[in-house]
């Protein structure tokens, strides 16, 4: 079957891929020169094209409430306003409210809000369509045009996305300015199997199991042969290669037919009663049946792995960035908060992870970012773990997952770095402020509830500003909101609560919720039985 980005392409005036990937090097070439041109000029004029498109699964996408807006996450690319002579230009399938931008632009410190406001350029393709924001800009030629216009001067320009893809490849080409991101060449190594063989070359635990699986028969075959080497083994997952948040997870219990585990019962009976076992399945995207997901994964293919059991499991990441010069850095670290059927779709995080095992953390996904560095990986990505306690008082740590772009923990981070102008400290893995305050944040993508939906975004601003949810300029604790476009229609929104202790954080975050659960319960009182605030009596 057709690669659907392919498909995409095909639709596409024609370029010769030979050419393309030749003038794509060329361009990726100009990124370490641009680099050492803003360290000599920190001031240095640029312009930074801004492409919010999730160029992922659509299948998978369309399970999510609201994500017809999680382009609004990459909002916080923003706060490279706070530099004088930074052009951003924003673009994106619909255009977002202004009274969103003024929100964001409102929290900018040292810059007056009209300077950095004749600064951001805002386009949009007016297309709310399920296709990837990328490939509407390439099919209108005079939005292209436009954007070209926007960049002052290419040679001092780059452009950003949530991730890389033959998509964004080509629009760098088309616009003609370096991406800061990894060839798509490279995607393999952003899979679910690639990962495991990434964490393999580095030396770092992963959990046991099998990778590059085409179809059922693979999985079952799959799911014998680590029963046979783990006999205790109680369940299995399953994931697609090609997923993410969890999405495309599926979880299978063992314990049912457990009385022919290996030892116990011939192979054929064993793998008779996996493959009969199967379809209970517990999926993780609420609106796919078994059928359906096995489609997707004979065409995206898939891997299995012993589930970890464990009364205390945690979720850590690490994020991390290798530079234009080839600099690998460690960004940050997070434990993620995890939804869904079985504990397998990220909702939100914690910052930072865990002290009792961040350092190991950092170590393992400085082992894996060196690999990834050395394959010629470029940008931002993050590794995901899982943390169990080994029993001898410390933590084992499996890696998961290796994303090669952007993800929920990007934009938190991005916001504490945006309001506080702090920095992390790489020996530690915790956030100081200038004045040399540690801070901690919750965050959440995810705050949901029919009672939020017909709140608008400026019903929110107000919610927020009345309820002293804003954040604090003097002491830099408080809450930014974001996806603030998807709450009246789908009742979702996110929020990031910034404090100065981890127990704050999290007091904070619960104060967010308790204030938007009562607020927004409030049943609304029609005019025409007390007529419009601004004519009701009032008692002296």
């Amino acid at each position: 079957m057709q690669d659907p980005l392919q498909s995409l392409l095909e639709k596409l005036p024609p370029i010769d891929l030979a050419e393309e990937k030749a003038r794509f090097k060329q361009l990726q070439e100009r990124l370490p020169e641009l680099e050492r041109y803003l360290r000599g000029n920190p001031a240095g004029e640029q312009t930074v094209v801004v492409i919010p498109s999730l160029t992922l699964n659509q299948d998978e996408l369309s399970h999510i409430d609201g994500v017809d807006h999680y382009e609004e996450r990459m909002l916080f690319f923003l706060s490279l306003l706070r530099l004088p002579r930074i052009r951003v230009v924003l673009v994106t399938s619909r255009p977002i409210e202004h009274n969103i931008i003024d929100y964001f632009l409102s929290h900018l410190e040292g810059i007056p809000f009209t300077h950095a406001r004749s600064r951001l350029i805002l386009l949009s393709t007016h297309d709310s369509s399920p296709v990837p924001l990328t490939f509407k800009i390439l099919e209108r030629p005079r939005l292209l045009e436009r954007i070209s216009k926007a960049i002052c001067d290419p040679s001092k320009a780059l452009m950003t996305c949530f991730n890389v893809t033959v998509l964004e490849r080509r629009l760098a080409v088309v616009l003609g300015i370096p991406l800061y991101g990894t060839d798509p060449e490279l995607n393999y190594l952003g899979t679910k199997s690639g990962s495991r063989k990434l964490f393999r070359d580095a030396g770092v635990d992963l959990p046991a199991g099998f990778e590059d699986l085409r179809d059922e028969k693979d999985v079952v075959q799959a799911i014998d042969a680590l029963w046979a080497q783990m006999p205790d083994l109680r369940r299995v997952v399953i994931k697609l290669d090609d997923s993410f948040s969890g999405e495309g997870n599926a979880l299978l219990d063992l314990r049912p037919i457990r009385q022919l585990r290996p030892g116990e019962a011939s192979e054929s009976r064993r793998l008779e009663a996996i493959a009969e076992q199967l379809p209970k399945i517990s999926l993780q995207a609420r609106r796919l049946d078994y059928e359906g997901y096995f489609d997707r994964f004979r065409r995206m293919h898939g891997i299995v792995e012993e589930f970890l059991e464990g009364e205390v499991k945690e979720s850590p990441s690490v994020q991390l960035r290798v530079t234009p010069s080839g600099e690998l850095r460690l960004i940050s670290t997070h434990d993620q908060l995890l939804g869904g059927p079985d504990g397998q779709v990220f909702i939100g995080c914690r910052f930072p992870a865990r002290a009792e095992y961040r350092v190991q953390l950092m170590a393992a996904g400085m082992a894996i970012g060196e690999v990834c560095r050395r394959a010629g990986v470029l940008g931002r990505f993050g590794i995901d773990f899982i943390a169990v306690p080994n029993g001898r008082g410390g933590w084992r740590l499996c890696a998961l997952e290796n994303n090669l772009r952007k993800g929920g923990t990007t934009h938190p981070f991005l916001t504490l770095q945006f309001l506080t102008a702090g920095t992390l400290d790489p020996i530690t893995g915790e956030f100081h402020a200038p004045d040399g305050t540690r801070k901690y944040y919750v965050a959440s993508d995810n705050l949901v509830a029919k009672h939020y939906r017909g709140c608008t975004p400026e019903d929110l601003i107000d919610l927020a500003v009345l309820s002293g949810l804003v954040f604090q300029r003097s002491r830099e604790v408080g809450v930014l909101f974001h996806l603030l476009g998807s709450l009246s229609q789908y009742g979702k929104l996110g929020a990031t609560c910034i404090e100065n202790s981890p127990a704050a954080a999290e007091a904070l975050y619960r104060r967010v919720l308790s204030t938007l659960d009562a607020e927004l319960r409030r049943a609304w009182i029609p005019y025409a039985l007390e007529g419009p605030p601004s004519a009701r009596k009032t008692e002296n």
